[in-house]
């Protein structure tokens, strides 16, 4: 098998591995609220990373760039991602999980168009036909899921926070070393996490037993491992080839909802769906974006 081969399913795992964190959380959230379910994640997440680390610094990993330092870009960043993950569990609470996956797909979306009027400068054709086939897209989703529920909106900020963490992830990625700077976000998300689940759920904070296995499944094979499986794969596969397989998540969180939790997508659903991807493919064309999914290290020279 070659090199290049080998990274396509490598990043085939990778996306069907975060498909598979919607109906996992879902159905987590009815026996933990938001903050602890992010704490102990991502707490785990950065304990199975340890050892990553240790071997890359025998490795000789090369040290961050002189400039802004590595614990404050990682608590900028760490603050964009608790905002993600923080709003996409909690509209897990209220929507279902296939929809959600669709509505967050959207961040690929408004990345671009957040460059695009943060520099002043015209929108790409491509993202002025992405913005109507997306809305289209949420359109046929809502209309087959009935009215709007407070989960769908909170499912949209997710889309939005997870735009601004690519953002500000392009600015900062080239600073630093992969490894480092990942495993400072996870820190930075961790401790953010904890800050919260003390203040709002005090008495709450350890999880019953049954919540062991789906917690220690999202720290580490949907955290941890796809992030490195992620740096693995793009070593030998353009980011446009990464980027479209990466807007295939939607589409294995809706199979993951049926297997595990039995939520079913109807045609209308399916035909929203659709559009939802087809405006993410063509929104690679008004720029490349880093999937959000996880705090993707840099692989050769740009934030992956």
């Amino acid at each position: 098998m070659s090199p290049h081969t080998r990274g396509l399913l490598l990043l085939v795992l990778v996306t069907a591995l975060w498909g598979s964190t919607f109906a996992v959380v879902k159905e987590l959230g009815e026996e933990l609220p938001p903050p602890v379910l992010i704490a102990w994640r991502f707490l785990i997440a950065t304990l199975a990373l340890l050892p990553a680390l240790a071997l890359s610094r025998a490795a000789g990993a090369r040290p961050s760039a002189p400039g802004r330092p590595l614990w404050r870009d990682g608590l900028v960043l760490g603050a964009w991602l608790i905002a993600g993950y923080g709003t996409q569990t909690i509209a897990l609470q209220t929507t279902g999980a296939n929809r959600a996956a669709f509505f967050t797909a959207l961040s690929v979306v408004l990345v671009p168009l957040w460059l695009a009027l943060a520099q002043r400068r015209p929108l790409p054709l491509a993202l002025w036909l992405a913005l109507p086939l997306a809305v289209a897209g949420l359109a046929f989703l809502s209309w087959e899921g009935g009215a709007l529920v407070v989960g769908d909106a909170w499912a949209l900020a997710c889309a939005v926070t997870y735009a601004g963490f690519i953002v500000a992830l392009e600015g900062t990625a080239a600073r630093h070393e992969a490894l480092r700077f990942t495993l400072a976000q996870l820190v930075a998300v961790t401790l953010f996490a904890w800050i919260w689940a003390a203040l709002s759920t005090p008495g709450q904070l350890w999880p019953p037993a049954p919540a062991w296995g789906p917690l220690l499944y999202l720290g580490v094979a949907a955290t941890a491992v796809t992030t490195l499986l992620q740096t693995v794969g793009q070593r030998a596969v353009s980011a446009a080839e990464a980027s479209l397989i990466y807007t295939l998540e939607p589409v294995a969180a809706a199979v993951f909802s049926f297997l595990l939790i039995g939520e079913r997508i109807g045609l209308r659903g399916a035909l929203g769906g659709l559009l939802v991807v087809g405006a993410t493919l063509l929104s690679q064309r008004a720029g490349q974006a880093p999937h959000p999914e996880t705090p993707a290290p840099q692989v050769e020279g740009r934030p992956s």
